[in-house]
């Protein structure tokens, strides 16, 4: 599996092909939530409701084999765009990979200028959530380890 920063790096060159148009930016945007495996009925519930944003963000954690993983749906079409590439970028990483992670394919694709102000302090509920499973999927390892 390719680290945090690979994965990122990979994005930024796919975003670069598209330069400055907004319009195809957020036409790929919405492509890449299209494409993200759908979350099952069972995990669209109120609890797993991200706070903070202003569409509905369904997100559900497991850790299997020392790694969490993630699934994500929205009711938005740019939001389930921005919720696939925090899945994609951090899914299938060791809690301290995700807790560690500088995500800063954010700023070099000039996602919060595309996006609006809303939506970016949505797109940062969404990472803030997802390190906070992180945390607790570590927190609960450590207590297993020391108990």
């Amino acid at each position: 599996m390719s680290s945090i920063k690979d994965i990122q790096n990979d994005i930024v060159e796919e975003f670069a092909l598209l330069a400055d148009d907004r319009e195809a930016t957020l036409f790929y945007l919405m492509e890449l939530g299209d494409k993200m495996a759908p979350l099952p009925e069972e995990y669209k519930k109120d609890e797993n409701l991200i706070k903070g944003c202003q569409s509905k963000v369904w997100l559900h954690a497991e850790m299997r084999d020392g790694k969490v993983y993630y699934q994500a749906d929205s009711n938005t079409d740019i939001t389930r765009g921005l919720i696939s590439l925090l899945v994609r970028v951090l899914s299938g990483h060791t809690p301290d990979e995700i807790l560690d992670a500088d995500l800063d394919f954010i700023q070099r694709i000039g996602m919060h200028q595309l996006i609006g102000s809303q939506r970016s302090n949505g797109l940062n509920a969404m990472i803030k959530q997802m390190k906070l499973y992180a945390l607790g999927f570590k927190t609960k390892e450590a207590s297993k380890e020391n108990g």
